[in-house]
């Protein structure tokens, strides 16, 4: 279900699953989403992503959908379906096979705030620079990304 790569996706960024998200496709004018119960009430019809899959949503190679991750910060990640295979009994677990850069730290402000962060790290000198690496956790370069450390994290999740 869309909802187990929710999951995927919240491990291989290193985010906590602390706020909203949805998936959509868009055809022409016409958009379908995806989402949990939480999501009720917002006017719009929300398909539930615990009874749909990827191959609901994109059904063939190419295809392409969005995740939408925290609606205050707007992370929104476009996904494409490059290419389909059989079903594999010995497949265990999620593999990431490549990236690029870290991912932007949980709740550092949607894009705006991440160049923001982004340029207080580089500043030492900066009045914010000790309480933003002390929020973050310590250095932080953006263009870090560890393949081996995203697939132990995706290691402990189950197929």
């Amino acid at each position: 279900p869309l909802v187990r790569l929710h999951d995927i996706l919240q491990n291989a960024m290193g985010w906590d699953n602390s706020h909203m998200h949805q998936f959509f496709t868009t055809a022409g004018r016409e958009r379908t989403y995806y989402g949990g119960p939480e999501l009720g009430g917002m006017g719009i019809e929300i398909l539930n992503e615990d009874t749909h899959t990827v191959a609901d949503i994109a059904p063939a190679a190419k295809r392409k959908f969005t995740y939408e991750y925290d609606f205050g910060d707007s992370w929104y990640h476009e996904i494409v379906v490059e290419k389909i295979l059989p079903p594999d009994p010995n497949f265990k677990h999620p593999v990431c096979l490549a990236g690029a850069n870290a991912s932007p730290p949980e709740d550092c402000g949607g894009i705006g705030g991440y160049c923001r962060l982004l340029v207080i790290m580089a500043d030492p000198k900066h009045p914010e620079h000790e309480s933003v690496t002390e929020w973050i956790g310590g250095e932080f370069n953006a263009e870090n990304f560890h393949l081996e450390g995203v697939n132990r994290v995706l290691k402990r999740l189950k197929a």
